[in-house]
């Protein structure tokens, strides 16, 4: 397979991928802005399905199951952090056993099965009597049956929105030869441009699909949801002829314990610090267009699983010849790989405060605006409406971004390297972010004191007062969020690609946890006593301003963690495949 890519230098991509029959992709045939443009629109689709059903979930859950503001909020976050957690499950399958096309398909078959069945009990349970579902009207307590086909139909939805993202984000992103220099710079911009997608599919849903589902047509958006998501899943079939692919590596969670029980075999070895000695693979399958990592000094104690010694040599596994015990002896590569992941931690961990922001804005920032005054010459606002400000300013941040403000940055600074890297643009976005839930701290204080002068249950404050704290947050969406999926992809190895995106994404998960659990702890210590707590159902008798001052103070003692380990952090270093080394983005 590779003396087919070297006869034909100039037609086959250099990157060691291939088409849909197995053979070596064609730059002309395969690839590029057209496979990328489908992937995209994909994803689009797929947003306005999704978002759909998340924008207003709180609400949904406050009208509908007649949840209080902080139940409903809980909700909400423990659904979301359970649909980013399934983006580990769609990466570990993308990268052991299915390969990401495979599993963008499987994953939006079931966000589609999802999608469907949640219409249908809403169509069945959820709008009975007649008006319920409105804001503000009395719904029956659902039976246990109902209320478990709801679960179902949304977790479905979660499993399947959630365990595609990580495959479809490195599939796209797979249709860019890095080993072109105009791809390469094409596939650094496939995340952003990937990122625009979803903000504005989420931006129909959260404008458009708000609207009809505060006027109670619940089951009309969520058909109109379905539809995005059946449209989603038949383009993506539909490029399968132009698409690239890449051989799945295995399952990695047997790769890493092999090393660790390796290099515990070998305890007592003194490993010398050069990295002479070293196992190896020289040849390889001719499908495998993995890149070997060079040898790291840290983390020594893991380089012991690599070191050859006699018994190593003679342990032949039954039906592979020549081959050595993999839990006796790994590669130099494998044992790098472990490294990688365990550099990225202190990384992943950081950002798992952060992701606490981007939680509440659809959470108590939409909870905030219903008890604001939403109506505008007439025109009722919906809350959930307002996190169109966070989509427009995170979209047209991403796409000014490469075009005016790095220029900008260039000409003030005048240094290189031309942009900034994605660990200083996640530090910028984490002091961003700080600044948005004070502001949204003061916004909250204002709108109690509205509040209590007239004895209101509503606020006569506007609603349009939660802009800025809606823009700051979708500014800093764009820094973190977008730094952290290039980096992430920048730094694992080939074979955890869609893994190391499902990490980044997990992150979130973890944040919506945390800010469950914090919302949690605060309402318990805080509603003692008979008192009704931070975040009451009538936050004119709470103090949501404290909660996110608190916030802003969490999110300060991560930036101050992220900076010493960002500093810290090693880049992984892999071999170019016409030889030589080729080092990852520097932090």
């Amino acid at each position: 397979m590779q003396d087919a890519r070297n006869r034909l230098p100039n037609t086959c991509t250099k990157d060691g991928s291939f088409d849909r029959h197995g053979k070596p992709a064609i730059k002309e045939k395969t690839g590029g802005w057209r496979s990328g443009m489908i992937l995209l629109v994909n994803e689009g689709l797929a947003a306005v399905a999704f978002t759909g059903v998340e924008v207003n979930m709180v609400l949904f859950a406050k009208s509908v199951l007649r949840q209080s503001n902080a139940d409903a909020a809980n909700t909400f976050s423990r659904w979301m952090g359970t649909l980013n957690i399934c983006a580990l499950i769609g990466a570990f399958l993308s990268d052991s056993y299915m390969g990401r096309y495979v599993t963008c398909v499987v994953f939006q078959t079931i966000m589609v099965l999802g999608l469907i069945i949640l219409t249908l009990s809403t169509r069945i349970f959820m709008v009975e009597p007649k008006g319920c579902g409105r804001i503000g009207e009395h719904c029956d307590i659902k039976s246990p049956l109902e209320t478990a086909i709801f679960y179902i139909s949304i977790y479905l939805v979660a499993l399947g929105s959630g365990g595609m993202e990580p495959a479809l984000g490195t599939f796209g992103a797979d249709q860019f030869d890095e080993e072109d220099t105009e791809e390469k710079r094409s596939k650094t911009a496939f995340f952003g441009y990937y990122y625009v997608a979803l903000n504005l599919g989420s931006l129909i849903a959260e404008t458009v699909l708000v609207y009809i589902e505060n006027l109670g047509m619940w089951e009309l958006a969520f058909w109109i949801s379905t539809s995005g998501g059946f449209f989603a899943l038949i383009l993506l079939l539909c490029g399968n002829s132009r698409y690239r692919h890449f051989k799945p590596a295995g399952n990695p969670v047997s790769r890493f314990f092999q090393v660790f029980v390796a290099s515990t075999r070998k305890m007592k070895l003194e490993v010398p610090s050069n990295g002479k000695g070293l196992h190896e693979l020289q040849e390889k399958d001719e499908k495998d267009s993995t890149r070997n990592i060079v040898h790291t000094d840290d983390f020594k104690f893991l380089d012991r699983a690599a070191f050859v010694t006699a018994p190593d040599v003679i342990t032949i596994l039954p039906g592979k010849s020549q081959a050595p015990n993999p839990w006796r002896l790994c590669t130099v590569s494998q044992v790098e790989e472990v490294k990688c992941v365990l550099r990225l931690l202190p990384i992943w961990f950081c950002t798992i405060v952060a992701s606490i922001v981007f939680v509440q804005v659809l959470s108590l920032f939409v909870e905030q605006g219903a008890a604001m005054d939403s109506v505008i010459l007439g025109f009722h606002i919906p809350p959930a409406s307002m996190t169109a400000f966070d989509i427009i300013s995170t979209s047209t941040f991403i796409i000014c971004y490469e075009k005016f403000i790095v220029p900008f940055y260039v000409k003030l600074t005048k240094r290189k390297p031309k942009t900034l890297s994605e660990l200083q643009r996640i530090g910028i976005g984490l002091v961003i972010s700080i600044v948005a839930m004070i502001i949204a701290g003061f916004v909250e204080l204002h709108r109690l004191r509205h509040a209590i002068q007239k004895g209101q249950e509503t606020s006569s404050l506007s609603i349009f007062w939660q802009t800025p704290q809606y823009v700051l947050v979708g500014v800093a969406e764009a820094f973190v969020i977008v730094a952290q999926w290039e980096f992430f992809a920048s730094q694992t190895p080939d074979r955890l690609k869609s893994l190391g995106l499902g990490l980044s994404m997990s992150s979130s998960a973890l944040g919506s946890y945390l800010c469950s659990i914090a919302l949690t702890v605060v309402m318990n210590i805080t509603s003692r006593h008979g008192k009704p707590g931070w975040v009451p159902a009538n936050l004119n008798d709470g103090h949501l301003d404290r909660f996110f001052f608190l916030s802003a103070a969490l999110i300060a003692l991560d930036l101050a963690m992220f900076v010493v380990v960002a500093k810290r952090y090693k880049c992984i270093t892999l071999e170019k495949r016409e030889g030589g080394a080729e080092a990852g983005a520097i932090p």
